[in-house]
């Protein structure tokens, strides 16, 4: 089930370009799988807070919890590294893989629920507080917890292949073997403190390298939003994670 779940993931953004003609293209996607019952969602509530959901209370006989990471395709990211507001491109590409979340969620509700196994899906964004700015379901921790990647300097997850793209999940009934978590760091500042270019390239000093101002970070955001408001709702920055030396890969590696 695990191999017909990533190939199920894959095929659909492999195809979903043509299928409905977006602007945005995609790398293969990234794959991961995480118990329902394992001991760091709860330390992720605490660390959150209450309004955090548990993956037992999204899905009665949840077992697993899918997180996959949709990765950009290098043009969209250098399109990104100049200006202050984000670029047209990469304003596109959030909308568009927003949406392609949504389809991909619902397409593999339907074939889990072929199988017998029922599932839980859940939004891509916009599922917080507006005061805290917190959410009540992270899709980069979740994406930790199953094995993805690491966090970065730029409180952003860093994958083996970079940490430039979207990421979603999905909780299943099916019991599934979860990912091993990488032990070893990939952000360059952690390991060994020799980067800090996306503290440099967030010009509106949101992010410094012992703290994140997720209010200042949001009302860029926003700023680009109403820059692109005839594209939908593109809340998005981007800046500190393109070009830099984590966009593509991972660096300590």
């Amino acid at each position: 089930m695990k191999e017909e779940i990533q190939n199920l993931i894959r095929e659909f953004v492999k195809n979903y370009k043509i299928k409905n003609q977006t602007v945005s293209d995609w790398k293969e996607p990234i794959v991961g799988f995480a118990n329902a019952d394992d001991p760091l969602f709860l330390k992720l509530r605490a660390l959150v807070g209450e309004t955090h959901k548990l993956p037992v209370e999204l899905l009665k006989d949840a077992k697993t919890v899918i997180s996959y990471f949709i990765l950009f395709n290098k043009k969209i990211v250098l399109s990104n590294v100049s200006g202050e507001n984000c670029s047209r491109e990469w304003a596109i590409a959030y909308i568009e893989t927003n949406k392609l979340i949504v389809d991909l969620n619902k397409h593999l509700s339907e074939e889990l629920e072929k199988a017998g196994f029922k599932s839980a899906v859940l939004p891509p964004t916009h599922n917080f507080d507006e005061d805290r700015l917190i959410s009540d379901w992270s899709h980069k921790h979740i994406a930790y917890i199953a094995g993805l990647g690491k966090f970065g300097l730029h409180h952003m997850l860093i994958t083996e292949r970079g940490c430039c793209g979207r990421l979603g999940s999905i909780i299943t009934s099916v019991k599934i073997e979860p990912t091993e978590r990488p032990k070893k760091e990939f952000c360059l500042y952690n390991h060994d403190r020799t980067c800090n270019k996306c503290v440099e390239k967030c010009i509106f000093e949101a992010l410094n390298v012992n703290s994140f101002d997720r209010h200042r970070c949001y009302e860029i955001c926003l700023l680009n939003a109403s820059r692109y408001k005839e594209l939908g709702f593109a809340d998005v920055c981007g800046k500190c994670i393109c070009a830099v030396p984590c966009s593509f890969n991972n660096p300590v590696r």
